[in-house]
């Protein structure tokens, strides 16, 4: 999976788990919480969603990695070449 595959994945994640948030002008450092207003819950949601398109299992000791955009892409990127 390209970073460009991978930031679809997350940007139509997101699209599905919190469609009132707007993930076009998310700063990619800056943390996803903050920058799209979700609460923990859609968080969470969000990483399942993921890892289900995916078909990557997410570990919970993968989440600070998780916290920006830009880390969520490279995570998801690396992790995809890896399996």
């Amino acid at each position: 999976m390209t970073h460009d595959e991978a930031a679809r994945l997350v940007h139509d994640a997101l699209g599905q788990v919190a469609p009132e948030a707007d993930a076009s002008g998310v700063d990619p450092d800056g943390l996803l919480q903050e920058e799209l207003d979700i609460d923990s819950m859609d968080f969470l949601n969000l990483v399942t969603e993921v890892s289900e398109r995916a078909g990557i299992d997410i570990p919970v000791s993968a989440y600070p990695w998780l916290a920006t955009f830009r880390g969520f892409v490279d995570y998801l990127a690396t992790a995809a070449a890896g399996t």
